[in-house]
């Protein structure tokens, strides 16, 4: 598919996932149906959680939460500055504005608990804690703040599939709300989809109608005889995933725990092999990897000069690399800053090429080709 020696991912599909797809597409039923049950059950069986709700994005799964935790006009919701734009959009679909704060540190760019209470007015209502790169957010002192003000916590999960937190939990359990990705790039990629986890019977029931227009009953229950017709209740959405997806998402959800091991592995290789590389730092170094997500695996360097020059030099001989702007970077959201931790590890890191298919020659290959372009 392209010339990279070695591409920043890969999305290794299985025979069983393709007939899982292929089954989906023959059954004559595509829209949200007995596929999309059966995906939801595993999902809250596999994360420990009493409800999961699948969705067409993650983007959608972060606005239902928004919606259903009660945001509208007026409302605030607190956003770490170092994360992918949803979380900003967010809010701002459901009525409310985003006050986005900065994260603890370039070598651990999660949000920071005592700038997120520090920034908290009369007017917030909810707080997103970002799992960035798959690492665990500090919940547990995120968890007292929310409580003690009456606050909505909502677990962005998108690249934190399998991900645990810090006291071995799973992701998505301890907010009022959990919302992971089924993008390309997650570690259940179908392209597009999502889902939302949540012990809340009150607040998954509101998800389920939310994200079908609010309607009382959806096509499969007619379908099936179950209801003959529908009243619409609420201001509702078009939020519903498909049938194809949820058969694969599905069935790649039975190898997560294997395709994380892998990444685990090529996080760990990562580690040991950069610690003899002079003038780069590993950001989340004290975290155990066993806890981790793994959606990237990223490096740090001296300035945004070196980054770009290190980039275009690797890319040069078939490396590929990324990097990932804060929120404040973005023209859209620059009056919402400064965030000047987030903004630095920002212009200081790019991320390696990291999938559970890596070997060790080719780990090794990325290496090398850092330390040369460094010592260039």
């Amino acid at each position: 598919m392209n010339d990279w020696r070695v591409q920043l991912t890969t999305m290794e599909l299985e025979e069983s996932d393709i007939e899982a797809t292929l089954e989906a597409l023959r059954s004559g039923w595509l829209t949200m149906g007995p596929r999309t049950a059966e995906l939801e059950q595993a999902y809250a069986s596999a994360v420990g959680s009493k409800h999961a709700v699948a969705v067409s994005s993650g983007t959608a799964a972060l606005h239902l939460a928004c919606v259903v935790a009660g945001v509208g006009p007026g409302d605030e919701v607190i956003v770490p500055a170092l994360s992918f734009v949803a979380d900003a959009h967010a809010p701002r679909c459901a009525g409310g504005e985003p006050v986005l704060v900065d994260v603890v540190a370039p070598g651990e760019p999660l949000v920071d608990p005592a700038a997120v209470e520090a920034a908290i007015t009369e007017r917030t209502k909810a707080v997103i804690a970002v799992h960035m790169f798959g690492y665990p957010a500090d919940l547990e002192r995120l968890a007292a703040i929310c409580d003690e003000h009456g606050l909505a916590l909502i677990e962005d999960c998108a690249e934190s599939d399998g991900g645990r937190l810090r006291d071995g939990s799973p992701a998505g359990t301890r907010g009022v709300c959990g919302c992971f990705s089924f993008f390309s790039k997650t570690q259940l990629g179908v392209g597009e989809g999502g889902i939302m986890t949540t012990d809340d019977d009150e607040f998954a029931a509101r998800l389920r109608l939310l994200r079908s227009h609010a309607m009382t009953s959806v096509t499969w229950d007619r379908h099936r005889g179950h209801a003959e017709t529908y009243d619409v209740t609420d201001l509702g959405f078009n939020y519903r995933i498909d049938e194809p997806r949820a058969a694969l998402a599905r069935s790649r959800l039975e190898r997560l725990d294997h395709s994380l091991a892998e990444l685990g592995r090529v996080a760990g290789e990562y580690r040991e092999r950069l610690a003899a590389v002079e003038r780069v730092e590993i950001p989340f170094a004290d975290f155990d990897l066993g806890w981790s997500g793994h959606f990237a695996f990223p490096v740090l360097v001296a300035d945004q000069t070196t980054r770009d020059a290190l980039r275009e030099r690797m890319h040069a001989n078939g490396v590929q690399t990324t990097f990932y702007p804060s929120l404040t970077q973005l023209t859209l959201y620059a009056e919402k800053g400064p965030a000047p931790v987030a903004e630095e590890f920002a212009d200081r890191h790019l991320a390696l090429p990291f999938s559970p298919a890596l070997d060790s020659e080719r780990i090794e290959l990325v290496v090398s080709e850092l330390a040369d372009g460094l010592r260039a």
